[in-house]
């Protein structure tokens, strides 16, 4: 899928190792990207996001989030798009959803083949190969989530709560917000301390996470209009190192 290009951002990978995180204007992520593809279907990458199904394994009864999933295995060498396979997680990090296996709707393969999302993965993979330099192999995942509010219904973008996700790293990467107040990002110390509060507004607006350091959380969205639909789309990757 991808061939190297490795571009590590030294100020972000300080700012990772000194507070864990690092919020990412959309300005800055763009000139970032521009190195490992031009995002030239971006209208077509954030159009992918509509007519997702629901989320059939929400423990809470909620029909707010919708979403498609797909792994990947990165290495020096490239990335590529792994068979498809359920998203699992333990108890111990999603208490409401976890300890299951969940098979979501894969991720249409034709953004593989664009330039946005393997523009993503690449910048993704030089930060973390900068900041784990030993490791050979990563297990990614890749997630589409929509989060719907209406009258009388908030969205939650995060139903767990405040959480890490049982990874190396987390990349959240904002889509698209139509008519939605909140969905404000919270970071916190492992005592639970708020290291730092954001809200992704514009598209590409991204936050990058060491989720072994600092616990991410993000506020229900409700809408602006209660007439009109209202939602927030999001990409989220993980990565993992593989043995």
């Amino acid at each position: 899928m991808l061939s190297p290009h490795f571009s590590a951002d030294p100020e972000l990978l300080a700012a990772l190792r000194e507070h864990g995180h690092r919020f990412l204007p959309a300005a800055q992520l763009h000139a970032a990207l521009a190195p490992h593809g031009a995002l030239a279907d971006w209208d077509a990458f954030a159009a992918s996001w509509d007519g997702m199904p629901l989320d059939a394994y929400m423990a809470d009864g909620g029909r707010y989030r919708r979403r498609r999933y797909a792994v990947y295995a990165g290495s020096a060498e490239a990335i590529v798009r792994e068979h498809h396979q359920p998203h699992w997680q333990s108890r111990d990090y999603n208490p409401l959803n976890g300890g299951i296996a969940r098979w979501f709707e894969p991720i249409d393969a034709a953004l593989d083949a664009g330039s946005t999302l393997p523009a993503v993965l690449a910048w993704c993979r030089a930060q973390c190969a900068a900041l784990a330099p030993d490791v050979a192999r990563w297990h990614i995942e890749v997630h589409q989530f929509r989060i719907e509010a209406a009258a009388g219904m908030d969205g939650q973008p995060t139903p767990e709560g405040v959480h890490r996700d049982g990874v190396d790293y987390v990349l959240v990467l904002m889509v698209r917000r139509h008519n939605i107040a909140s969905g404000t990002t919270t970071i916190h110390a492992p005592d639970g301390r708020r290291l730092g509060a954001f809200t992704l507004t514009a598209p590409l607006d991204a936050v990058l996470v060491d989720d072994h350091r600092v616990f991410h959380g993000v506020t229900p969205v409700q809408p602006l209009d209660a007439a009109q639909p209202a939602y927030r789309d999001v990409l989220v990757v993980t990565f993992r190192r593989q043995a």
